[in-house]
């Protein structure tokens, strides 16, 4: 047996005894695990997609709705007495696949309509009985404070694609859907129909925002007229994490200059998304 051959197997067994030592007496915590699989990539058991696609997922059962939903003031809504000539311009230009629709107020989800159903309405050139009430499917409803393992596992066992978020009166608080969720598993998921500009920055209210890592620096000084340099990082996500001087786990803080960023979404590489309060009115 050569030496080389021999130096290999040390190797081998070195990871695998880390693994082994770890399991040993079972792993009882999220650290235990984040260990195996920071030996498994170390190793190349995996590659650091899957490593981070497992993170993701236990990430998952710690977070709720809230912290992904998408905010009530942003809503695609469609009113229940639309005409067929009255929404199609609308869902054309959103190019979304379902929308809640509503009575008198944003309140009263009547159910969502999915625009797959309204091509046999288009083709009917008779559109004097059209009415949005008969496509409708019914609206699945869930708390601000669902978690989001536990949603998921609803929308698979249920075939659903959105919900309607409540807050604790009773009122509609915004909407999830299931590609909300996979996002925080395995990154932005991006169509042809995801506009540029809404990439990076949600306003949630006027002292709440929803903020990518990967906002650009440039565009974050532009929307909030900031004035942080770009000299020596390109994102927010690097700069919070120069603030902290370490890679950051979910729910620490950063407070720079005016501006207070709570990391939502991690793992062990970089910072995937961020709440932020701005300090000054």
């Amino acid at each position: 047996m050569s030496d080389d051959h021999s130096g290999n197997d040390n190797g081998e067994k070195s990871w695998l005894d880390k693994i082994s030592q770890i399991f040993s007496s079972e792993p009882r915590t999220r650290s235990d695990l984040e260990g195996v699989l920071a030996v498994a990539a170390e190793n190349e058991v995996i590659d650091p997609d899957a490593r981070s696609i497992m993170e993701g997922a236990m990430q998952v059962s710690d977070m709720q709705v809230r912290d992904i939903m998408i905010p009530r003031a942003q809503m695609e809504l469609i009113k229940a007495d639309s005409s067929l000539e009255d929404l199609l311009p609308q869902i054309i230009r959103s190019a979304h696949s379902r929308y809640p629709v509503i009575g008198e107020s944003p309140d009263d989800i009547l159910g969502i309509l999915l625009a797959k159903d309204l091509l046999p309405q288009i083709l009917n050139k008779d559109h004097s009985e059209f009415r949005i009430e008969d496509l409708l499917r019914p609206a699945v409803v869930v708390p601000e404070s669902k978690r989001l393992n536990v949603l998921l596992r609803e929308f698979r066992e249920n075939r659903n694609h959105m919900a309607i978020v409540i807050d604790e009166y009773g009122g509609v608080a915004g909407l999830v859907t299931i590609e909300d969720v996979l996002e925080e598993i395995v990154g932005e998921i991006e169509d042809e129909t995801d506009v540029e500009e809404d990439r990076f920055i949600r306003k949630i209210s006027d002292d709440d925002f929803f903020v990518k890592a990967l906002t650009p620096i440039e565009d974050f000084n532009d929307y909030f007229d900031a004035r942080f340099s770009d000299d020596e990082f390109d994102t927010i996500g690097g700069l919070v994490i120069q603030a902290l001087g370490h890679m950051p786990a979910r729910n620490e803080i950063a407070v720079i200059e005016d501006y207070e960023f709570k990391v939502i979404n991690a793992d062990q590489r970089k910072i995937h998304s961020l709440r932020m309060r701005p300090l000054r009115q």
